[in-house]
């Protein structure tokens, strides 16, 4: 059964994790072949490279955009990735190699760079030099990472096959689709397992759309080409009915099973099982998704299908996020007005911002969008057009399932909530009844998950 399975960031710095529980478990000789790994830099690599993802603390593209130190940033990258090397000898890396291999890749990096920065300096180029420097220093973390646990399988005995995709040194115009084509049309899956890189390089340039997603969409796309049996992704958690930070570990249990609409709408509040994007080829492809532990490997974890719909009426997951804007846009103009919110998503559209909730009354619509996304221009357009523009730091709590539809679920949930002292500000619910929205204040966003998942989790 070939299966192509994308193995996470902070997983593969449990490197002997993966080997004994993702790699090794319960199989052994040809079992342990027709298998493909997508994997991604080694927690932390990444941030170093770019900026740090939760803080924006800057990486060594900031020092480059900049016009600061970047070959002071690249050499500390050089001296962590060896640190790594170093560490991971213990599973039987060859560290020389893997040394050599580092110092290839940020040499390599560093002359592109110089030349990058030259061209910068002409002023006749700027931005697409930029965003060509993002993609070059993003491939270096899944280079080095796949080489790394390449080498370790191969010094224990497997045929491995590494395909390295970032293209680097690889002047060839190719799109990421033909780069994958090539790679894997020379490789004999049936009789290897076979280690690839997150990163795949093509004129299109793949973070240039997906930016710090570009791993899924690799996944994606190679699970596109190869039609595996089923496509893994191997998480440090499960996909949970609830955040067990938040309720407690003991109150939250594995999803189980799921479909890619409720995929989709966990993306939509933040909580992403995978990119969107990177769901609908395999969606479309009706390739089975599985989401798994890498710290229990003997759960199956949750599978995401196409067509899954629970036998039992029941909420799948509860979730939401606090970290999110309430814009309410009055105007006594509207009533009856055709084109009222046709005209404010033009705007809201001409500044490339989507909205996760939408509610309007005669004179009013109210529009929930991510806090980062706020544009002051936007609120400018908005005021400057109606009579009254208003903005609300809120949370929004979600119900999820692929069947809800039962009586009383939003009278329970409105009651759990009431009990809880939280009132709610606006509630959604479309036709499909996959998704009941409850916009809060901030505040009670902790208190409103803990309390939905005692009356209806």
């Amino acid at each position: 059964m070939l299966t192509v399975e994308k193995i996470g960031g902070t997983s593969m710095s449990a490197l002997k994790d993966v080997i004994d529980n993702i790699i090794y478990y319960g199989l052994s000789g040809d079992r342990l072949y027709n298998r493909v790994f997508i994997v991604s830099a080694f927690s932390g690599v990444t941030n170093l490279l770019l900026e740090n993802k939760k803080t924006k603390a800057p990486g060594a593209y900031h020092q480059f955009a900049t016009g600061n130190d970047y070959h002071k940033a690249l050499e500390s990258v050089r001296l962590h990735l060896k640190q790594l090397n170093t560490y991971y000898a213990s599973l039987g890396l060859d560290v020389a190699q893997a040394d050599e291999v580092t110092d290839g890749i940020i040499n390599k990096v560093l002359t592109y760079l110089d030349s990058a920065n030259t061209m910068l300096a002409s002023g006749y180029l700027n931005e697409g030099i930029l965003q060509a420097v993002r993609e070059i220093l993003a491939s270096v973390g899944e280079s080095h990472s796949a080489f790394v646990l390449a080498n370790i399988l191969q010094k224990k005995g497997l045929n491995v096959a590494l395909a390295d995709l970032s293209g680097l040194g690889d002047g060839r115009s190719l799109t990421i689709d033909e780069r994958i084509r090539e790679e894997f049309a020379a490789i004999d899956l049936k009789s290897c397992l076979c280690i690839a890189t997150g990163y795949v390089k093509g004129t299109e340039g793949i973070m240039r759309e997906f930016d710090r997603g570009y791993s899924e969409v690799t996944f994606s796309r190679i699970a596109e080409l190869l039609q595996p049996e089923e496509a893994i992704i191997h998480k440090e958690y499960h996909l949970s009915t609830a955040d067990p930070a938040l309720v407690g570990i003991e109150n939250v249990k594995p999803v189980g099973y799921t479909n890619y609409d409720i995929a989709d709408q966990l993306a939509d509040v933040g909580m992403e099982a995978i990119h969107p994007k990177a769901a609908k080829p395999l969606e479309i492809a009706r390739i089975n998704l599985r989401i798994k532990n890498t710290f229990e490997p003997e759960h199956p974890g949750t599978l995401i299908t196409k067509n899954y719909v629970s036998d039992q009426k029941r909420v799948e997951v509860i979730t939401g996020s606090d970290q999110q804007l309430l814009i309410d846009i009055y105007d006594p103009l509207m009533v009856g007005a055709v084109g009222s919110d046709l005209d404010i998503m033009q705007i809201f559209s001409r500044y490339g911002i989507s909205y996760t909730f939408k509610t309007t009354s005669a004179n009013s619509i109210s529009i929930v969008i991510w806090e980062n996304d706020l544009n002051q221009q936007l609120l400018k357009d908005l005021k400057g057009k109606y009579e009254h523009v208003t903005v609300e730091p809120i949370a929004m709590v979600c119900l999820l399932g692929s069947n809800m539809d039962q009586p009383g679920l939003l009278a329970n949930a409105t009651a759990a909530l009431a009990k809880a002292d939280i009132n709610i500000l606006s509630v959604g619910v479309a036709l499909r009844r996959v998704n009941f929205q409850f916009v809060i204040t901030r505040e009670h966003f902790k208190a409103a998950i803990v309390a939905l998942n005692k009356a209806v989790g």
